[in-house]
């Protein structure tokens, strides 16, 4: 009897000490936290249907880098701005590699999935707007598209990584999310440099 009731205080001690916030040593107990960081509330946001399937995610992010490397490589030619110029390139870098990892994961997983090759419909269109851009807005318009396009790459990273249906491309979508929050917060920079001007 006195072993049942010394339980059951215990219970009770440890209940009150959390109900007045009394942090308890997590440290064995507390799940892991994710590997990725939630850099922005739109990541929080359930992951939707089109994007948790491996095959849905690989095309959305071989379009994305896509978008990326085709409209850096016209900025590369037609910024006037030298730190807009840097950037492009950088761009042109960084999603050519980042498009290899991908093509790697997705070998890695043993799936029968074909990355696109081509810009959808989307892809072309922004590529397109941004080429009749006349050269007093290039800058400003490629680096918007750029905050705008690096900000729905990191959401979709962030989910999937933590959503996502395949363990390897959940790895290489929360070891691509920091890469991309460095370019967004550079986007926004330059972005920040542009209006001040």
């Amino acid at each position: 009897m006195t072993r049942h009731l010394l339980i059951a205080g215990a219970a009770i001690a440890a209940l009150s000490l959390a109900a007045c916030g009394q942090p308890a040593d997590q440290s064995a107990t507390a799940p892991a936290e994710s590997v990725v960081p939630d850099a922005n509330p739109a990541a929080t946001i359930p992951t939707p249907a089109d994007e948790a399937s491996a095959p849905d995610f690989t095309r959305l992010a071989a379009q994305s880098d896509m978008l990326e490397i085709r409209s850096s490589q016209l900025a590369v030619e037609r910024a006037q701005h030298d730190d807009v110029k840097a950037f492009a390139r950088k761009m042109v870098d960084a999603h050519t590699r980042t498009t290899q990892d991908l093509q790697t994961a997705v070998g890695a997983t043993g799936q029968a999935i074909t990355l696109p090759t081509t810009p959808d419909e989307d892809v072309s269109r922004k590529v397109n707007d941004l080429r009749e851009a006349n050269a007093a807005d290039f800058d400003k318009k490629y680096i918007d598209m750029q905050v705008d396009a690096h900000q729905s790459a990191l959401n979709l990273m962030q989910r999937y990584a933590n959503d996502g249906d395949t363990p390897g491309l959940q790895a290489f979508a929360a070891a691509t999310a920091p890469s991309i929050q460095q370019h967004l917060d550079e986007a926004k920079a330059i972005q920040d440099r542009l209006s001040a001007m």
